[in-house]
């Protein structure tokens, strides 16, 4: 279906870039635990998406201890308000056809 992009669309993924909305960048143990996946899974979710262009990821130190930081970008904004907008449109289509 138009506008579903298969990238986004995993749930982990969706709820991941929804939250990058919200925020200039975040750390990517706070990602960890507001998703509630291991390092390894959130891991290749993040790269996975940076490999497409929708998130970006810069490496760093904060209170002496290394750390990445994880953003969405301005191609990932523009894939996943595409994405929202056909999920949209197929929840408008279901309800048409169920609602009396």
């Amino acid at each position: 279906m138009t506008g579903i992009d298969p990238l986004i669309h995993p749930p982990a993924r969706l709820q991941l870039m929804t939250m990058l909305t919200a925020v200039s960048e975040v750390e990517f143990v706070t990602l960890r635990e507001a998703l509630g996946v291991s390092d390894s899974v959130l891991s290749k979710h993040v790269s996975a998406l940076a490999r497409a262009g929708y998130v970006a990821m810069r490496k760093g130190v904060l209170d002496g201890r290394r750390t990445t930081w994880v953003k969405l970008t301005k191609s990932g904004g523009r894939a996943l308000r595409a994405h929202t907008s056909a999920l949209r449109a197929l929840i408008e289509a279901v309800d048409e056809r169920l609602l009396p």
